[in-house]
């Protein structure tokens, strides 16, 4: 495992980094009130609200959470040629990430997710999306976005963050990998059920349990080390992945690459929201392999930032300094 300075050496070494991230962006809208009575028309709480707010999701919080690291990063996306998708291209400016690389299609509607948050509690999500994959004429646009960005760009890594909206076709998935491939590009993802196994031969694979399971169809859920170290041995196996990062909620994150395997344990910490955190972790990981650090370190660094986001309320990218505080006072 690296040290902590060699640690610390890699986080301020971010801000000369370039990565890509492809995937599902969403607007995250938030609600924020007061809760202090439950409605005369039904069992349901009344919110007095107190204030508004809108912020990137989904692929786009990968991207936040490595801009706050102090990279730079291109944004490929389709959204909605719709107001919320003007709203989601005005939040990557306001940023500084570069949305230049994102698709406005007349045939997709842009994901938003509307929470309502009362008293320092979630109480609801209200969803407006459409899910279904993209047109072809939308695949192409996308995938000659990613050859043109490999081409002219030196990114250190491009990441796909799948949250089954429709973004990532299998089509899409399979290209995309290949082209990252052939310019010898470091590519991690973070899955989802519908297309688990299509990403075959990617740098970084990184699923957590309930993914693994869905995924490989799994009808008898483990619970033991030796268990989960063997299924991931079998995972690796078939897709061919060089490094495989299994998040495990309250148990840690368990790491593999070539006969280098082991479970790390979850750091204590104040849970209030785990919006985002697999975001976090993706972007942590991804970063800490593609500019050398080991695998042990990359789940190490990826586990601490995972749970300092999980003690915010909703979505919001890992602070570098609290970061850097945290691993300096953990040794």
């Amino acid at each position: 495992m690296n040290s902590p300075q060699e640690i610390i050496d890699l986080v301020e070494k971010l801000g000369t980094a370039h990565f890509a991230v492809i995937g599902d962006v969403m607007v995250d809208s938030y609600i924020y009130g007061i809760h202090e009575r439950m409605s005369p028309e039904a069992p349901v709480p009344v919110v007095d609200v107190g204030h508004r707010e809108e912020r990137l999701g989904g692929a786009a919080n990968v991207a936040l959470n490595l801009k706050a690291l102090g990279a730079k990063v291109t944004v490929l996306s389709v959204v909605g040629d719709d107001d919320s998708g003007n709203r989601l291209i005005e939040l990557l400016s306001e940023k500084d990430l570069n949305g230049s690389q994102l698709i406005q299609s007349k045939e997709r509607k842009t994901t938003i997710k509307h929470r309502v948050i009362a008293n320092d509690k979630h109480l609801l999500r209200v969803d407006e999306e459409r899910i279904e994959d993209l047109s072809t004429a939308d695949e192409n646009a996308l995938l000659k976005k990613l050859k043109e960005g490999l081409e002219q760009a030196s990114f250190q890594a491009v990441i796909f963050q799948d949250y089954n909206k429709g973004v990532l076709t299998k089509r899409l998935i399979e290209e995309g990998i290949k082209l990252c491939n052939e310019y010898d590009v470091f590519c991690a993802v973070d899955p989802k059920k519908d297309h688990f196994l299509v990403y075959q031969k990617v740098s970084l694979f990184k699923p957590n349990l309930k993914e693994i399971i869905g995924g490989l169809n799994w009808q008898k859920p483990t619970s033991t080390e030796e268990e989960l170290k063997s299924i991931s041995q079998a995972l690796q196996s078939r897709i061919g992945c060089d490094s495989l990062l299994l998040t495990l909620s309250e148990r840690g994150v368990l790491f593999m690459q070539g006969n280098d395997l082991g479970i790390l344990p979850a750091m204590p910490r104040n849970i209030v929201d785990v919006s985002g955190a697999g975001d976090t972790v993706l972007a942590l990981a991804s970063a800490s392999l593609a500019l050398g650090l080991d695998i042990e370190t990359a789940a190490y660094l990826s586990n601490m930032a995972g749970g300092l986001v999980c003690e915010k309320v909703g979505v919001v990218p890992i602070d570098k300094e609290e970061l850097i505080q945290t691993i300096l006072n953990s040794n």
